[in-house]
């Protein structure tokens, strides 16, 4: 992205007013572009909110495609059975930069990952994939587009998405061509390959070196010689790949060579797949200098923590660390614990009416506290009500459907005019106002009871803790010590 920023004013320097309007209006043909979002109103995230300073963080998507679709991708995938079958979403970055551009970062999710993927339309043809439960998340780029993979992560994380990215196999190679080289390492001899066929082919000795083109494709794509030879280690290999690329883009994004630069202009636009709110050099060239303001130690890169599922082999699931790690994504906490002294609590909600007498509030109460290892609490829907009930909320009706999952006790109301009745409650139980959420999922003020408030008649408040989880597994961008353990048994 720096590169690109020199590569606009290396245009005009060099290559004169009018030459360089042509090239521009070149580069801009050569962007494609998709729509953001394939998902229903109801499984997106809310739009982030600026700060007090007026500032709002971005996240952007970062996906791998592993779409066989061209004699280039065809060959440098492999895989001579799937020549233009469905595309994958082999890699998946969630990439947030905070609101006061002071620090980035990076979560990575394991392609393998079970997840809930919601429906999502095709932009181009109308087709209609409907929701799906327990499902490999890289199947989501397959229902209708990138879209369809942003939609899962916003109803995964609830975190809103402002662009995503997309690159394919041979996007990767020209792309590391035109930098000129990234330097990595491993800790041994290694060569990804087995006596069946399976592995990247990524064949390096000891040490360090700088790779580019297929060498470069290879090492984001092994499994098979790096660590436990699970996507895990490949997501880790990833990480270092990509500080490693941070470090020497900014050591060299100057305006020395325009050549190397417009080599670079023409890769990168003909590399990626956009949303429409980056088809353009113009708009490229803005994200581009949000993204230059965050310092290289700053930037964190993480692994969305998970577990091996227990019903399918090879598959994983997010934990509640992932939880945990993607509210300090949502509240925009920096991951590399340097923001310790941030205010965190929720600021207090703007509210223009007047809450309605207690005994006048509908309230509708669920139960929520079915967690996969203890099941639910029976009747905390009933126990809750009575105690809105005592406290004058005489219109509260416990729900008397099977208990659902929530982590966290969660007051929901479908307009702004109920926004005031549903604090009112929050106030009465003790609830936090930054649990007090609109939604269109409901139809009036609803208490859902969740796992955090099993038992008792008093809400007790979880305390945040925002420190990091070890699981995410930080990785810094300006630690030039990282080296990629390798298997013994891929050595040589």
């Amino acid at each position: 992205m720096l590169r690109w920023s020199a590569t606009l004013l290396a245009l005009v320097i060099v290559g004169g007013a009018g030459a360089g309007y042509l090239y521009y209006e070149h580069l801009n043909a050569n962007i494609k572009s998709d729509k953001l979002n394939l998902g229903d109103a109801k499984d997106r995230a809310a739009e982030t909110k600026a700060n007090e300073a007026g500032q709002k963080a971005l996240n952007i998507l970062l996906i791998g495609s592993d779409a066989r679709d061209t004699v280039e991708n065809q060959k440098l995938g492999g895989a001579k059975d799937t020549f233009n079958g469905t595309p994958l979403a082999d890699v998946q970055m969630l990439l947030h930069v905070s609101a006061d551009r002071s620090n980035m970062s990076v979560v990575s999710m394991p392609r393998d990952t079970l997840l809930s993927i919601p429906k999502c339309t095709d932009p181009d043809t109308g087709e209609v994939f409907r929701s799906l439960t327990r499902e490999i998340t890289n199947s989501s780029l397959g229902r209708g587009g990138p879209g369809c993979t942003v939609a899962t992560w916003e109803k995964l994380t609830d975190i809103h998405i402002d662009h995503f990215m997309m690159i394919d196999f041979g996007g990767v190679v020209s792309m590391a061509d035109a930098i000129g080289g990234v330097p990595v390492c491993v800790d041994a001899n290694v060569h990804s390959h087995t006596s069946t066929g399976k592995g990247s082919g990524l064949k390096l000795a000891e040490g360090t070196h700088d790779i580019k083109g297929k060498q470069a494709l290879q090492w984001l794509r092994t499994r098979y010689g790096f660590e436990d030879d699970t996507d895990l280690a490949r997501a880790k290999a990833q990480h270092m790949y990509m500080n490693s690329m941070v470090r020497q883009l900014r050591s060299e994004a100057k305006l020395t060579n325009p050549n190397g630069l417009r080599k670079l202009a023409e890769a990168a636009t003909q590399a990626i797949t956009v949303d429409d709110g980056l088809d353009s050099i113009k708009k490229m060239y803005d994200l581009a200098t949000e993204l230059q303001k965050v310092p290289t130690e700053r930037i964190t890169m993480t692994t969305m923590p998970n577990r091996y599922d227990t019903v399918q082999t090879g598959r994983v699931v997010p934990t509640e660390d992932a939880g945990k790690l993607f509210r300090l994504v949502r509240e925009d906490i920096a991951l590399d614990g340097k923001d310790a002294a941030k205010a965190t609590a929720s600021p207090s909600p703007t509210v223009t009416d007047a809450a309605a007498a207690d005994q006048d509030i509908a309230v509708q109460v669920r139960n929520g506290t079915y967690t996969d290892s203890l099941g639910a609490a029976r009747g905390r829907a009933s126990a809750v009500t009575e105690v809105l009930v005592g406290k004058g909320f005489t219109d509260a009706k416990a729900d008397a459907s099977p208990a659902t999952t929530e982590k966290t006790t969660v007051i929901r109301y479908p307009s702004a005019d109920l926004q005031a009745d549903a604090l009112r409650v929050a106030k009465a139980l003790g609830v936090p106002a930054g649990q007090v959420k609109q939604s269109t999922d409901v139809s009036g003020v609803t208490l859902v009871v969740g796992a955090d408030w099993r038992s008792g008649t008093a809400y007790k408040a979880p305390v945040q803790d925002d420190r990091t989880p070890t699981s995410a597994e930080t990785m810094n961008a300006a630690d030039t010590s990282q080296c990629m353990h390798v298997d013994p048994a891929y050595s040589w």
